[in-house]
């Protein structure tokens, strides 16, 4: 690529950073969720067909978010450099672009359910942003063409050549004076775009200071302190208590709402008797109810990680209905989330006597941002796509035959109760051991069913009964089964290559299948396989 052809390119993407610095600056400024950015990667991730987002999701776990953001960025990046040569040949030429690019990203701002009519505004300054940017960037160039100053014909990057004295290998064929202009403008356009971006979030309304109102708040909650018994005690084995920070994360919020607690509501509407309004306070004032209960994620595959298990604490959903007044004919909650997000419900999950909840803590704390704060709808039985709906703000009482989900118009399931699993985390894939006595472990699951065995299988002979940690135990003093178990056994084996693969079996009798299905549309089932090796 010429010299010409580079500079141009680089004052667009100047241009372009500028841009997108006004842009996120002012929406910080206002107080929205989403940056111009962000609307268009959510409008992506909605327009994504489900076979796809199962894929990505799979291939990319809880790093989905960032890819994408990734590979918006290199096309973005990539345009605005087009964007930059398009300029050498006319001011104006750049200008289509520029309206396609803020014409996708005000469509993307405005059809969020979270949007209101300003959200166009960061896209507009943005792009006001980019035209002036440019043409102060560029104007130095046009002066030195017309000066005859060596430029170059910006199409096809030839020079033009001047006085030999003017030239300046650090910059083509710019002289010194058109160079130090460059840099001057280059400079007073990186601080403009450079001191909006970072005075917009501290001048704003917007996660800095729902943070720190998360952090000044005192709930009613107990320490998040582990039973005693329930760890097999191998080293390898994921804790039984999942921290926050190490707890899974999937939805398809690409930034995360941040809900000031004091402004948050929670609507029961529907078919009800009564309509009811609750605000944090209200929702703290009510009988707290806490537990372990463990998530998984329906596009966890066998033996994934997508799953963890917390102390939750909060309301139980059952009392809130029941305030209101469920009317006869109804048997499912449509549950919306602050961004717009839906699922569908089994009213009767949320009305059994199960820990179905309204959470606001999550292992003794406030539940943090990416998790749902300020409030959450936590189900035990039923995977988090039907259920498990973060920054909760309306739970409506209906019917299935009624009401459409996010997911479930993507091509899942309408109910979903989570499939009885196991998974082998000692020893790892590949792994190679000293022959002798061999350590297996893992955990198993079957929430609100419970786990009653394991059982496990070496280089595919017999099923044999391992050992189980305790079960946690409810409030009530009866056994927890809301919560995955650990397991482990010992093994003497041979040098050679090995595997092994493992099974629950539930309190209700269920054996886990050994049927190979995908994650869609609902829920991966088969043994989990470990191959590894002694020596």
């Amino acid at each position: 690529m010429s010299t010409v052809r580079l500079r141009w390119g680089t004052a667009g993407l100047v241009a372009g950073a500028a841009g997108f610095g006004v842009a996120y600056g002012s929406a910080q400024f206002l107080g929205r969720r989403l940056t111009p950015f962000d609307a268009v990667a959510e409008l992506v991730i909605d327009l994504t067909p489900g076979s796809f987002s199962h894929w990505f999701i799979e291939r990319f776990g809880t790093s989905d978010k960032f890819v994408l953001g990734l590979i918006i960025a290199v096309l973005t990046v990539a345009l605005l450099f087009a964007a930059g040569r398009l300029a050498a040949s006319a001011w104006w030429a750049p200008l289509p672009l520029y309206a396609a690019l803020g014409g996708i990203a005000a469509v993307a701002a405005l059809t969020r359910d979270d949007s209101a009519p300003d959200d166009a505004v960061p896209v507009a300054l943005g792009v006001v942003t980019w035209i002036v940017a440019l043409a102060l960037l560029t104007e130095p160039f046009d002066r030195a063409r017309a000066a005859g100053a060596g430029v170059g014909d910006p199409v096809h990057g030839d020079p033009v050549h001047g006085d030999p004295s003017l030239g300046d290998p650090a910059l083509g064929e710019l002289d010194r004076p058109t160079r130090r202009s460059v840099l001057v403008r280059t400079g007073l356009v990186a601080a403009m775009a450079g001191a909006t971006a970072v005075l917009g979030p501290l001048l704003g309304h917007g996660r800095r200071r729902v943070e720190q109102a998360r952090r000044l708040l005192n709930l009613p909650v107990t320490p998040a302190r582990v039973p005693k018994g329930v760890s097999v005690g191998v080293d390898g084995v994921a804790p039984w208590q999942t921290p926050n920070a190490a707890f899974y994360r999937i939805d398809t919020a690409f930034t995360k709402p941040a809900i000031d607690p004091a402004a948050w509501r929670l609507r029961i509407h529907g078919m009800v008797e009564r309509e009811v309004v609750m605000t944090y306070q209200d929702l703290l004032d009510q009988e707290v109810t806490e537990d372990w209960i463990t998530l998984n994620c329906v596009s966890n595959p066998v033996g994934g990680d997508l799953i963890g298990n917390a102390r939750w604490s909060g309301v139980r959903i059952a009392p809130l209905l029941a305030e209101a007044g469920v009317k006869p004919g109804a048997d499912a909650v449509l549950q919306t989330s602050e961004d717009g997000w839906t699922c569908g419900t089994p009213l009767e999950a949320l009305t059994d006597g199960r820990q179905a909840m309204v959470a606001f803590a999550m292992n003794g704390e406030a539940l943090p941002i990416e998790h749902g704060f300020p409030a959450r709808v936590v189900v035990p039985g039923l995977y988090g796509y039907v259920s498990a709906c973060k920054w909760v703000v309306s739970l409506e009482v209906t019917r299935f035959d009624r009401i459409s989900a996010y997911w479930t118009e993507l091509g899942w399931a309408e109910q979903a109760p989570l499939q009885i699993s196991s998974r082998v985390d000692v020893p790892r894939e590949g792994e190679e051991l000293e022959a002798g006595e061999v350590r297996l472990a893992g955990v198993a699951w079957a929430q609100h069913t419970g786990i009653a065995a394991v059982e496990y299988a070496v280089d595919g002979g017999p099923w044999l009964r391992a050992e189980t940690a305790g079960t946690a135990l409810r409030a009530d003093g009866g056994p927890n089964r809301d919560t995955w178990v650990q397991w482990s056994a010992t093994e003497s084996l041979a040098a050679g290559d090995h595997e092994v693969r493992v099974r629950a079996v539930g309190d209700d009798g269920s054996v886990q299948t050994g049927v190979e299905r995908d994650v869609v549309p609902a829920g991966a089932t088969g043994w989990h396989t470990r191959r590894f090796s002694v020596g």
